[in-house]
């Protein structure tokens, strides 16, 4: 199998970002985009997807959050596609329900090379720490998109916001993780009538 760790940089006005990604990692990351509690979402994400994850981030904070988020997410997404090449051998799809507490958040995707996003948390609150939570929508979007994936996340219970992205963030990995991860029965083909992804 073919390495499948990509380096990922965007630098505009707004953002200075450099991003590592190996789909087949540990789940070590190391994380700096100065919002501490999206370190956190990523450092999980990270983790419980076994991606290794570097990523550092300079972004107009004294702005708002806005920028360093949606362009963290667009490079995630293109490291994903990025990292998946071809495609040959891959599950494609994945899903997960992830309970937390009181939350439960199910994540399915589909590494379709189609970009398209459902989403449906419920979040309340304005921020978690320094994070918007109007946020969390804006990132998975774009990494949606970046990734070229088909990407749904439902809510079916759940009342504090911190738990609520923290599960989504989580569920993300997990069908993230069964999505890239290889099938030996494909034997080095794609998983699609069209022959292509």
């Amino acid at each position: 199998m073919a390495d499948r760790a990509v380096k990922c940089t965007r630098k505009t006005s707004e953002t200075d970002i450099v991003l590592e990604l190996n789909l087949d990692g540990k789940g070590d990351a190391k994380i700096d985009t100065g919002i501490g509690f999206f370190d956190h979402m990523l450092t999980s994400f990270a983790k419980h997807g076994f991606f290794d994850l570097n990523l550092t981030v300079k972004g107009d904070l004294y702005v708002d959050c806005h920028h360093t988020i949606e362009d963290t997410g667009i490079v995630l997404g293109k490291a994903i596609k990025g990292a998946l090449g071809d495609k040959k051998s891959i599950k494609r799809f994945g899903n997960f329900f992830l309970p937390m507490d009181e939350t439960l958040v199910m994540c399915a995707i589909d590494l379709s090379g189609r970009p398209y996003l459902v989403y449906d948390l419920n979040l309340t609150t304005e921020r978690v720490g320094y994070f918007d939570t109007q946020m969390v929508k804006e990132f998975f979007y774009a990494v949606s998109y970046g990734a070229e994936m088909n990407l749904n996340l439902k809510q079916f219970s759940g009342s504090n916001d911190h738990h609520i992205i923290e599960a989504a963030f989580k569920a993300f990995a997990k069908a993230l993780d069964e999505a890239t991860s290889i099938d030996d029965r494909l034997n080095g083909k794609v998983l699609s009538t069209k022959g292509s992804l």
